[in-house]
């Protein structure tokens, strides 16, 4: 690719980064194990905040067999308040490693907590595979209790995400969220990233502060900020500005005002046509999720978008992120265990998620530590190309991302 320097690892172990998904398997999958499994795989999600993490782990039940019914798969939730119940978080995730057929565990999205579970179980099972889709703990952090983790790619995309939104016209970038998510490295790193590219590309940048779904507010109360401060928002800053959340709850009574409203919306935090669309497209699309077509389920929202005269204006990723990395990591995971693929093999790990993402193009970095320069060997940062509707797919993953914004570090700002 043409991140010089800091891919040049990735491309070695690779052979290239970029790559076009495997084709799925046909409707129904393989049959679970008709005998008991030699060995079981922990699949972790939320309760609600994302569906498409749950769909993730559903589809792999589908295809391989719940534990409970002799599979391979066992799916468990953490709290639907993680930040107040971080010790439950914990002993969930932990919790499964008593198990002594558990031979792997996937947590997505690996909220915090995530790092001490693993911790926890690598002083009982160091055997065990220990893999995490888009912590929400700082990088170090994750790395050090990890076997793996996989990020959508915050630093690159801190640049492609302002890049899409200038393709499509924005003049202004209206970023949305709140101080437990600025206190995230990964976050709050994007954030300044943001603001850097969003000046080299001549647009103007906008921080907006909103409720965090895990506090008193309630994810409903949250929601029901979004709704009532949108309009002013569009009317403040045009209808050409780009709007963008870091929260998935506020996602969906954005849209809805964005389609009312105006304004533009490019890719979500992570980008799914699952998220927030059918919900502000009064689209019901639940039959296509839980079978993982999402060719179906994207021209169902392309058209109802086009419908709305938002046709160039709003965008996503082709495959819903959160449920390749539950499916994909899940997938990755069997495939070690059966010795059909390598743990240090960044080309077995795309194989896996390409299960997932027919015909998609991902890219790729190892994640760079900003202060040291030291280059992760546990932490992949990815992303896919976005799909405009009604227009079609921009080469986001053949852009140059300047070499400058992987030296911008972290500086803590609410």
């Amino acid at each position: 690719m043409k991140k010089t320097g800091l891919i040049a690892f990735a491309l070695l172990l690779s052979g290239s980064i970029i790559f076009t998904g495997c084709q799925k398997q046909a409707a129904g999958g393989p049959p679970a194990s008709e005998s008991t499994s030699q060995y079981r795989i922990g699949i972790v999600t939320g309760a609600s905040q994302s569906e498409d993490d749950i769909w993730g782990a559903e589809e792999l039940i589908r295809r391989y067999g719940s534990a409970a019914s002799g599979g391979i798969f066992q799916h468990v939730t953490y709290p639907e308040n993680f930040m107040d119940q971080m010790e439950t978080t914990i002993i969930r995730i932990s919790s499964l490693a008593s198990d002594p057929l558990i031979k792997a565990i996937v947590v997505n999205q690996a909220v915090p907590g995530t790092a001490e579970a693993f911790l926890r179980i690598r002083e009982r099972r160091p055997d065990i595979i220990l893999l995490a889709g888009e912590p929400h703990e700082d990088p170090d952090i994750i790395q050090q209790a990890a076997t793996l983790a996989i990020s959508s790619d915050f630093i690159s995309r801190g640049y492609t995400i302002p890049w899409a939104a200038k393709q499509l016209g924005a003049d202004t970038f209206v970023h949305i969220s709140f101080p437990r998510h600025m206190s995230y490295g990964s976050m709050g790193l994007r954030r300044q990233i943001f603001e850097a590219a969003c000046a080299d590309l001549g647009m103007r940048f906008v921080y907006v502060t909103a409720p965090d779904p895990t506090s008193n507010i309630g994810e409903e109360g949250a929601q029901q900020y979004i709704m009532e401060n949108a309009p002013r928002w569009i009317n403040q800053y045009g209808t050409n500005a780009n709007f963008f959340c870091t929260n998935d709850a506020h996602t969906e009574p954005l849209l809805r005002q964005l389609f009312e409203y105006g304004g533009m919306f490019v890719e979500a935090d992570l980008p799914s046509p699952i998220l927030g669309y059918p919900g502000a497209l009064d689209l019901d699309v639940s039959a296509d999720a839980e079978a993982g077509d999402f060719p179906a389920i994207l021209a169902k929202v392309e058209n109802a978008v086009i419908a709305r005269g938002g046709a160039g204006r709003f965008g996503t990723w082709a495959f819903s992120y959160s449920f390749v990395a539950s499916a994909g990591l899940g997938e990755f995971a069997k495939r070690v265990l059966d010795g059909n693929a390598q743990l240090d093999s960044t080309a077995d790990l795309y194989a896996a998620l390409g299960e997932f993402t027919p015909g998609a193009q991902w890219n790729g970095i190892y994640y760079v530590d900003a202060e040291t320069g030291e280059q992760a060997h546990n932490q992949l940062l990815i992303y896919m190309d976005t799909y405009i509707m009604g227009q079609g797919f921009l080469p986001t993953t053949e852009q140059i991302v300047p070499e400058k914004y992987f030296q911008i570090k972290f500086q803590l700002r609410f």
